[in-house]
């Protein structure tokens, strides 16, 4: 007979910048058809954290406080006048979300995941919660 333990649970890395992307992907696939062509065109960012630069601009100290952002102009304010300096984005930061599923406890990676990136879209389309509620049942 030995001293050591029979089994130990295995644990895997954290879910990588990768991983994340393709779990907000397949919530932007899996979004109702009178909004896929549109989220389409919405660049997707995943990094570790939020830059510097993007804290300052929020005013935000704890770069863990922000788990994703939309950058860009809303389609309820477009004008065919306004100069795209860039692509509409949606931002998601892997550690932050890591952070609040880990401190939550009550709630799927996955199911996180989503609901930030249908949030960050939610700025996009220029939804309300009632909106957001009808393909983001984070809301009931």
């Amino acid at each position: 007979m030995t001293d050591e333990p029979e089994s130990l649970p295995a644990f895997g890395l954290p879910p990588g910048l990768e991983e994340i992307e393709e779990i907000a992907r397949a919530t932007l696939e899996a979004l109702p058809q009178r909004f896929a062509a549109a989220a389409r065109q919405v660049a997707l960012r995943v990094e570790d954290l939020a830059p510097e630069e993007m804290l300052r601009d929020l005013e935000i100290a704890d770069p863990y406080e922000l788990t994703g952002l939309y950058d860009g102009i809303p389609l309820t304010e477009k004008s065919v006048m306004d100069q795209p300096s860039g692509p509409d984005t949606i931002w998601l930061f892997r550690l932050a979300i890591l952070d609040e599923w880990i401190a939550r406890g009550d709630v799927g990676l996955e199911d996180l995941v989503a609901h930030v990136t249908v949030h960050e879209l939610a700025h996009h389309f220029g939804w309300s919660d009632d909106d957001i509620a009808v393909i983001d049942r984070w809301w009931e």
